[in-house]
């Protein structure tokens, strides 16, 4: 019997001999092949245990206190004192506190000379009796205000400047809406809305109206032709932004000859 290695595995087959060629087995052999399979390399890797701390070399171990080490200040540069917090000079806070103060009194100063020195109350003082208007032969301007009129108030230094230019020839009459000494005078002139100025001539006949915030000029050409005995007025119905009368505060005065 002679021995064959195999190509595959290197393992010894037996071969038949010449003189037993003719004699078949009944079943015939399996045939083994081996081959040599291609195995891949394994990777090893190692896994530190999750309680495991990984050790510290050296150089690790060196670094903190190289950082520390670097922390620390130098002993040799003294260390600058801290400069003390500069001192409020109390003589310039009360000169600021005075220039203030002075700055707040001339300011409420500035906007009284550009009233005039004059609110509502003071025109509405200054004004002719509603009586006497009728009864003294001359025009009259009526004006229906509130206090509460906002209307009102803006448009007091106007109407004072032109009170002073021809209150000798005309009078000025202020009726205040939230007094009900006025009802039937306003259905009379139909006041709705604030400031409600009536132009009357010597006879009390209203020959026009202005009704709220209108240019100064409409009020001072109404009141030139009233002066002048005009037949007309150039502005016998304006109206402008005003406030309504129906917000008014009605309220009995307990002096009926007050014309407020």
């Amino acid at each position: 019997m002679v021995s064959v290695a195999s190509r595959c595995s290197g393992l010894l087959l037996p071969e038949l001999q010449p003189g037993l060629a003719g004699f078949r087995s009944r079943s015939p052999p399996p045939r083994v092949h081996l081959c040599r399979s291609r195995r891949r390399p394994r990777t090893l890797s190692c896994v530190a245990p999750p309680d495991s701390a990984e050790p510290k070399t050296d150089e690790q171990e060196v670094k903190p206190d190289l950082g520390e080490e670097k922390a620390q200040p130098s002993n040799s540069t003294p260390q600058e004192p801290a400069a003390d917090p500069p001192v409020p000079d109390k003589d310039l806070n009360r000169r600021v506190a005075l220039l203030s103060t002075l700055g707040a009194v001339g300011l409420f100063a500035s906007q009284r000379f550009k009233l005039g020195g004059f609110s509502l109350k003071d025109l509405a003082a200054n004004a002719v009796p509603y009586e006497e208007a009728l009864s003294n032969g001359k025009p009259t301007v009526v004006e229906f205000y509130a206090d509460w009129c906002e209307v009102c108030r803006e448009l007091a230094p106007d109407i004072y400047k032109v009170e002073e230019q021809y209150r000798d020839r005309i009078n000025f009459v202020m009726l205040n809406v939230d007094n009900t000494k006025w009802e039937q005078e306003l259905d009379e002139f139909g006041v709705e809305g604030i400031p409600h100025f009536a132009f009357l001539d010597k006879e009390g006949n209203e020959e026009g109206n202005v009704v709220g915030k209108l240019p100064k000029q409409y009020f001072l050409d109404n009141v030139v032709a009233l002066a002048s005995g005009d037949a007309t007025i150039p502005h016998a119905r304006a109206v402008g932004q005003y406030s309504s009368a129906e917000f008014r505060k009605v309220h009995q005065v307990a002096d009926p000859r007050s014309h407020g």
